[in-house]
């Protein structure tokens, strides 16, 4: 099933993606992953990763020691790409809305208990999570699935003026940290609730990178 037309994406078409993602990644670049052990070995999981490059999403999906279902922007479904991503069960979100199909998707791989993928901060940029959205927030709260917070390190050049691939057969980082509940425990989700647990999301995110980046010398 996809995302299409409002329904859950299944776990075959991830475990597919799985499959690809490992064999591209590991065939253009060398990965390094630490703390893989950390992601629950069933039940359902939201991966929260930075974004600095567009290879960040694939290089997760590859890595990932269970098959990911990422949201993804709408922009990227074009052309071949489109039937592509939905087959190996990505899930197209529209940023600038409320997207209500992406959101009924992306709740039903997490109540299935699968692995929910999200940049946190919306889009890619410095990938430092200085700005975060709070749709992480919602999901997990509503969920109440753990947040395992993920640093991908390496997969950008600084002072590019055009962020170009990584050098091929160059060293990525993929560092993952120690699960997390979002919410207070009490269920909430006013507004309060969600700007609270967006903060405290943001202050896990922003030491795990810090961890991350001290780990690997990067």
């Amino acid at each position: 099933m996809t995302a299409q037309h409002g329904t859950v994406p299944g776990p075959r078409g991830a475990a597919v993606g799985r499959r690809i993602g490992i064999v591209l990644m590991n065939g253009l670049w060398r990965p390094r992953v630490l703390g893989a052990w950390r992601i629950p070995a069933q039940g359902p999981v939201i991966l929260a990763g930075n974004h600095s490059h567009n290879i960040d999403g694939p290089m997760l999906i590859g890595i990932s020691p269970r098959p990911l279902h990422f949201l993804v922007k709408k922009e990227a479904f074009v052309g071949p790409l489109d039937p592509f991503l939905r087959s190996i069960g990505q899930v197209a979100v529209d940023r600038e809305s409320a997207d209500r199909t992406a959101i009924t998707a992306a709740l039903g791989v997490l109540e299935r208990g699968g692995v929910l993928g999200i940049f946190p901060e919306g889009t890619r940029g410095d990938g430092d999570f200085a700005q975060l959205r709070s749709g992480l927030a919602y999901f997990a709260v509503r969920s109440g699935a753990p947040v395992v917070p993920v640093a991908v390190l390496g997969s950008t050049v600084k002072g590019r003026a055009i962020r170009g691939l990584p050098p091929l057969r160059s060293r990525i980082d993929v560092v993952f940290g120690e699960p997390f509940d979002a919410g207070d425990g009490s269920g909430r989700r006013t507004r309060s609730a969600m700007d609270a647990a967006t903060l405290r999301i943001q202050e896990r995110l922003t030491a795990h990178l810090k961890y991350a980046k001290q780990t690997t010398g990067r």
